[in-house]
Order: C-alpha cells, then structure tokens, then sequence
C-alpha cells in the first residue's frame, strides 16, 4: 500500500512540474501615437511579454523601462505588460528606449526604441534693464522652459533700418544663457529677441523666437562741434584755431581730444569746450578729429584742413660732394623763385645739428673729420624749412700697406689655408684692397676698415710663396703697393721608416746602429727613438737638417731587447710614427765558448776517468792469466828443447830466451792495441759524454 501511494505522489510531483514550464517568445516596446511625438502632445511606452505556458497558471512578472540606460519605470504585472505614460511630451522625452522582463527566475530584454519628440519650447527673454546709455551694456537672459541641456542660444539685437547682430552661447549644464550687448554710438531705440536650437541625432532642431523686448537709449552727451578760425583754407604763417564742444547730460567722467592725422594734438577732461592754436605749417594740412568720450561711449567730428605754401624748401648745394683732404669746399642754399629768406648752414650731429654759418654760402678747406651730412635752413614769418641733407666724404690718402701673416710666422703647412693681411696705417674707408699671387691677382676686397684678410687655400708644394697686396680710396693719389712677402711651404712628415745593422739579432756587448728615416717632409726634423716597455724610453733625439738621422749604441745588454720604433716631426705640428722593429740580444762567441768550457771539461774529466778506471781493472784481470800462460809456454818450450837437446844432442845457449823474448813483445804490442781499441769505442760511444 505505502508503494503505490509512493508512485501516486511521484506521478502527482511529475504532473505539477509539468504544469509550470513556460518560456519568452520575444519581449515587445512600441510608443503610442508613433515614434514621432509633437512637443505638449500624451504619449505611452508599453512593454509586453510573450510567454508560452504548459498550462494556464498564474506568473508575475517584473517589469521594468529604461531611457538612454536610466530606469524610468519598475512594474510587477501577472499580465506581462507595463505601460509608461507622459502626459505632455517635452524635447527631454526624446531618446532611446528599451524594456527588459523578468518571470521566475527567467529574463528577457526588448530591442531598442528610438522616440523623437518633434518641437521645443518657446523660450522666455528678459531685459535687465529698459533704458540704458550710449556705452552702456544690456543684459539678457534667455530661458528655454522644460527643456534639457546641452542647448545652443542665439540672441539678436534690432534696429531700424539696419541687419540685425546676433551673439551665440553654448550651454552644456544649464537650461538659461546670460548674455550682454554693448550700446554704440547711434542706438536710439533697440529691440532684442532669442531663440534656442539642440541636436538630435546629428540634426539641429529650433524653436521659435522669444518675445521681443524693447530698449530705449539716452545720450550722455551730444556729438561735438568742430570750429576752424579763420578758415578751413589757410596761408603757412598764419595763426590757426581750433574749438571743440559738446553738451553733457551728466558731467561725469567727461574727456575731449583733438587729433590731426591720428595723432593728439590736445585734450582735456570734465570740460565741455577745447581750444587749440598753432602757426599753420605745410605739415599741418590734413583731417582733423574732434572726440568725445564717457566710458564705453564714443561720438566723433571730422574736419580737413588746407595749408598753402608761402615759400618752396631750400636746396642746398657743395662744391664736391667726394672731395681730397685740404681741398676747397663750399657749401649754398637757395630757394627757388624767392630771395627774402633768413638761411642758416648747419652740419648734422647726433646730439643736435651744429650751426656753421647764418649765410647763404659757406666755404672751408676740408678735413677728414669734415666728412658728414650738413643742412640748410631758410626762415620766412616764424615759418622755417629745412633742406635735404648732403653728404660731404673727405678722403685721407691710403699709406703703404703692409702684408704679413697673422701669427707672424711667414710660413704655411702644405695642405692647410694660409690667411693673409694687409693693413694700413692711414687712409679713409671705403677702401679696395688687393691680394696677389705672385703677379696674378686672386681677391678684391672693399671695406670699411683700414685692414682686409686674403684666405689661400690652393697651397701647393712647388709655390715659390711670394704675395703682396695694394689698396686704394677715393683720393687722387690713386693706388699704393706692400712689398713683396714670401712664404714658406711647410711638407708633414710622411712615410717614416726604422732600421737597424745588425737586423733583428744582435750578440751581448756588441754595436748596433740604427736608421730612422723619412721620404718626405720639410726641414729641420726632430728624430726621436724609443723602445716599448710599460712606459716608452727615450733613447735618442737629435734635430737634423736631413732626411734621416743614425744613432750607433755602443754596446747591447740582453736589457735592451725589445721593440723600437722611431718619431719624426716639424713645423708642421704633425708627428709620424714608425713600424716598430724587434731586436734581440743573443750570447756573444765567447761567452758560448766560456760556457761550453764551463759545461763540457768536467763532463770530459769524468769521461776519462770513468774510462781510465775502467782500463786498470781490466788491466788488473788480465795480468796473472798472461804469467801463467808465459810460464807455461817457457816450461813446455824448454822442454821440448831439451828433449831435443837430448835427441839431438844439441844445445844453442839463450836461444830459447830471445824467441821467448820475441813473443813476450809481440804479445805485449797486442795486448797494447787491445787497450787502445776499447778506449776508442768509449769516447765515440753517446755515453761517453
């Protein structure tokens, strides 16, 4: 029985999971009316979600809606829909929407939903003030009602008859713009207005302009009155005045400035009248400017004025204008067509002209400091004109040059510039200087100073060196010659070599003589021989009128073995350095022949020792074998002699004695060479040494 109400509960669990099992189909949003919205107008966002169910069975859902990525709306429905409403539709509306659905764990999003709400507000314009002066500023503030920032403002300023200005303002924060206007000279009765623009999706929308608003200007003073007395038109030398006037609502801050040709010829302050004369020159025709000003406001009244020519500008003429020293100058001025003039002659200085003569003319013997620009000048009724300036250039003869180089040395280093001068001792600039080349000229200088500096760079080995310079002014003399300057060229060392005799060995106490030598390179050359060790010794130096130089060292030591080398230098400041030789301090003969002695007599001494040693005892063994064999050898003879003597019966005295006598010598001449042979094989033998 608990078994089968086991499997009915089983069955039952089965049957009820069942019955909940649902899943999203999709999750809807859609905007009534449409997409589209007028401004002011109801709209709706409604989410919806289809669901598909095992069975009919109740599921609440949470809804929720969002603007831009904002939560807008949160709804818990068991209908799977949610609806947000807006009642009046505003620019702010405008966005991009999307729903999302949850259910029992289970979630779902809609697609995105773009929403334009057409139109925007009209915006509200207030004035800061109704009434304002010339100078002044109006401040407006233009506000666009229920609309979301970032917003653009334009704000237009009208008058009659004229386009209107308009002023922009960027608002990223803020739904409002503060703006100000200056008010010009001319504004009298000015109207304003503004409108708003924002961006949607890369396009600007507008709405309409704001209520107009209406401004009065006053004036703080009226446009000022220009007089000329006693005319516009008048004759040089004749008084000139000038009067400027206005008339002031409020005498505050009040400034009046006359101007000819924009520059202040006078002015004043808190005054409504300026007056000004002068005695009418030429430089006084031109426009003349009478202006008011009171802080920002500004009229202005403009009147030419005509000055006619009394008298033309003197001319002044020299004699010479490029004149010798000593010679005569004179100097005149006149003027052209007119006679009664007081003339002045005056030479021109920079801490004021110095006057020469009250006269027409003007003559002087000429000296160099004469040398400037001199004037005249020419007075009729308190008017005076001054004439173009002349330049008057006196000339001191060029001295004789002088030519030299400027370290003062009159030589040069083959391959390097030489740099020449020539100066004089007197003489009035400009100058021409020459240089020569032997008798071809290379440069021409003109200059300002009384020295010019020649640079030589084609210096070869073969130039015989001889230069000279001229040089010559403006003066009569003409032209003056240096004497002649020769130079010497100066060859660097080049290929430097070192020998020696002996070459490379040389015995202990013995002479060796070395070479040090160069193919080129100008003399006298210091020669200087070194040996190499940790530090390099000098050996040798010796400055020589030659190529090459020979050091002799007078006895070697095995100390002196080693690497030589050698280094050549002149006055071209260039050293060159030899290829380093080796040489080696060997024995000498005779100290290999007292070594040898040293090393081989006692060897030999042992040698013959060793073999006279070996020569008795051999002796020694020898000695009684040989008795014994000659004694029996004397007893057999004997008696065989005298067996013979028995047979026989004959008998020769001492016969037996002299043969006997005859073997023991040709036995001891043999046993001799015996003892001869042996000692040869020992000191020919390896060993024996």
């Amino acid at each position: 029985m608990y078994l089968a109400l086991l499997v009915i509960f089983l069955q039952c669990s089965e049957i009820c999971t069942q019955e909940r099992v649902f899943t999203f189909n999709a999750v809807h949003i859609k905007v009534q009316p449409s997409n589209k919205v007028k401004n002011g107008a109801p709209m709706s966002i409604i989410c919806r979600a289809d669901i598909s169910k095992s069975t009919n069975f109740n599921l609440q859902h949470n809804i929720t809606i969002f603007k831009d990525g904002k939560l807008v709306l949160m709804s818990v429905s068991g209908k799977g829909e949610a609806r947000y409403e807006v009642p009046m539709a505003r620019s702010s509306h405008t966005g991009d929407y999307h729903c999302a659905v949850e259910a029992d764990g289970k979630k779902r999003s809609s697609d995105s939903l773009h929403v334009w709400v057409t139109g925007m507000t009209k915006p509200i314009l207030i004035a800061e003030r109704k009434e304002v002066f010339e100078g002044e500023v109006v401040k407006l503030r233009c506000e666009l009602p229920e609309e979301v920032p970032p917003l653009h403002f334009i704000f237009r300023k009208m008058k009659m008859n004229s386009t209107p200005k308009e002023k922009h303002q960027f608002e990223s924060q803020r739904n409002f713009s503060v703006i100000e206007f200056p008010v010009e000279e001319g504004d009298n009765i000015l109207q304003f207005d503004c409108f708003g623009k924002r961006n949607v999706k890369f396009e600007f929308e507008t709405s309409e302009p704001s209520n107009r608003t209406l401004i009065t200007v006053k004036e703080p003073f009226i446009k000022p009155t220009l007089r000329i007395k006693p005319s516009s038109n008048i004759t040089e030398g004749k008084e000139i005045q000038f009067e400027c006037s206005t008339v002031v609502a409020k005498m505050h801050d009040i400034e009046i400035i006359l101007l000819r040709n924009k520059t202040i010829l006078s002015s004043v302050r808190d005054q409504t009248t300026l007056k000004y004369s002068a005695v009418a020159t030429l430089e006084d025709s031109g426009e003349y400017l009478c202006k008011v000003e009171e802080g920002k406001a500004s009229k202005t009244t403009r009147r030419n004025v005509v000055v006619a020519e009394l008298f033309p500008k003197p001319i002044l003429t020299a004699s010479m204008n490029k004149l010798d020293e000593n010679k005569e100058l004179t100097l005149s001025c006149s003027i052209k067509d007119f006679q009664n003039a007081s003339f002045s002659i005056l030479r021109r200085n920079s801490n004021g002209d110095i006057l020469l003569r009250k006269s027409r003319n003007f003559t002087t013997r000429a000296n160099v400091n004469d040398t400037g620009s001199y004037i005249c000048k020419a007075e009729v009724n308190r008017i005076v004109k001054e004439s173009k300036p002349v330049m008057i250039q006196v000339y001191a003869p060029v001295s004789m040059p002088n030519i030299s180089v400027p370290n003062g040395l009159p030589e040069v280093v083959l391959g390097r510039p030489l740099k020449l001068t020539c100066c004089l001792i007197m003489g009035t600039p400009p100058i021409t200087f020459t240089f020569y080349k032997g008798n071809k000229a290379k440069k021409e200088v003109v200059t300002n100073n009384t020295h010019a500096v020649f640079l030589d760079e084609d210096i070869k080995q073969n130039d015989k060196g001889q230069y000279k310079c001229s040089a010559r002014n403006h003066h009569s003399s003409g032209m003056k010659t240096s004497k002649i300057l020769n130079i010497t060229v100066i060859v660097p060392i080049r290929n430097i070599s070192l020998g020696s005799i002996p070459y490379g060995e040389v015995e202990d106490g013995s002479e060796t003589a070395f070479l040090c030598s160069v193919k080129e390179g100008s003399w006298p050359i210091l020669f200087r021989i070194f040996r190499k060790t940790d530090r390099d010794v000098l050996l040798f130096e010796r400055n020589e009128y030659a190529d090459r130089v020979m050091w002799q060292k007078k006895e070697m030591s095995r100390q002196d073995t080693g690497m030589y080398y050698c280094i050549a230098s002149n006055r071209a400041n260039v050293s060159a350095k030899s290829h380093p030789i080796a040489i080696n301090v060997i024995l000498a003969s005779w100290q290999k022949g007292v070594i040898t002695a040293f090393v081989l007599i006692p060897i030999a001494g042992v040698v013959i020792l060793a073999v006279w040693w070996f020569w008795c005892k051999k002796k020694n063994a020898k000695g009684p074998s040989m008795e014994m064999s000659r004694s029996a050898l004397a007893t057999n003879s004997t008696s065989e002699k005298l067996s013979r003597q028995h047979n026989d019966g004959d008998y020769y005295s001492g016969s037996g004695y002299i043969e006997d006598g005859e073997n023991h010598m040709k036995s001891a001449d043999e046993n001799k060479d015996s003892v001869e042979n042996r000692h040869s094989r020992i000191q020919g033998h390896p060993d024996a040494t």
